[in-house]
């Protein structure tokens, strides 16, 4: 059975991919920041997809964490699937906090950094050597890094998510001698717990922003957790190094 490690599980598209992976006959180990609760709805909604699951505590901007994450994801793999490695690593967990230029702090250039970019550098880098030869690496990007929009207020999550952008070719390369593949997936406005459940609190957004897509309503989490099961899946096989717009067509 081949196995997932998916950041940010817990909502939204992290849990999506979760589940949908687990439709497809995956085994998952879904990672959650914050709620434990959380993280178990994520391993029920994968258990009633029949698939199996194990909820793992994970802070992204606490490298100094990772190498304690590493040894319970061996643990895990062991007592749940008898494993000892994975097949995909899903780098999608995120924060986002909006800024305006002119009023951006270093702490809140530091605080998306740590989290949108270095965390996911080192903990790749921590997970390698348990991923298999011709396994996947997914990274969730935004649009914000790939639409023509520069929307005001996102300069430092743009920026990085830019960055992760080029990141990935940079692992695809390197990676490439163990014929694991690289991708990242580039959401559009997409209904989750980000910017504190924005859209809940604002209903109002969704509107403006589904006129600007050209197929005429935001993005779901399971529009999103659809495109990274299938770049986890064989049929895409010979896809590596590309990032890849999941939109809608926004500001197109």
């Amino acid at each position: 059975m081949p196995i997932a490690i998916v950041t940010g599980a817990s909502s939204g598209i992290g849990r999506s991919a979760a589940v949908q992976l687990a439709e497809r006959g995956w085994g998952v180990i879904a990672t959650y920041a914050g709620s434990r609760d959380r993280g178990l709805e994520t391993v029920a909604a994968v258990e009633r997809a029949g698939g199996k699951a194990v909820a793992l505590p994970l802070d992204l901007g606490r490298t100094e964490g990772f190498p304690e994450f590493k040894r319970q994801v061996i643990a895990a793999l062991a007592d749940t699937w008898g494993a000892t490695g994975v097949t995909a690593l899903v780098n999608n967990g995120g924060r986002a906090r909006m800024a305006p230029f002119a009023e951006t702090t270093e702490e809140l250039f530091d605080d998306l950094t740590r989290v949108l970019l270095k965390g996911p550098y080192f903990l790749t880098q921590a997970l390698l050597p348990l991923i298999e030869d011709g396994g996947v690496i997914v990274n969730t990007t935004s649009s914000s890094a790939t639409s023509s929009e520069a929307a005001p207020g996102y300069s430092v999550y743009g920026s990085l998510k830019g960055g992760l952008i080029v990141l990935t070719r940079f692992m695809a390369k390197e990676f490439s001698a163990r014929g694991i593949r690289v991708n990242a997936i580039a959401p559009g406005p997409t209904r989750t717990r980000l910017g504190d459940n924005a859209f809940e609190r604002f209903p109002e957004l969704a509107e403006p922003l589904a006129r600007a897509t050209a197929l005429g309503r935001i993005g779901e989490p399971d529009d999103i957790g659809a495109a990274i099961a299938a770049l986890c899946s064989d049929e895409s096989r010979w896809i590596t190094a590309q990032s890849i717009e999941v939109s809608g067509g926004y500001q197109l």
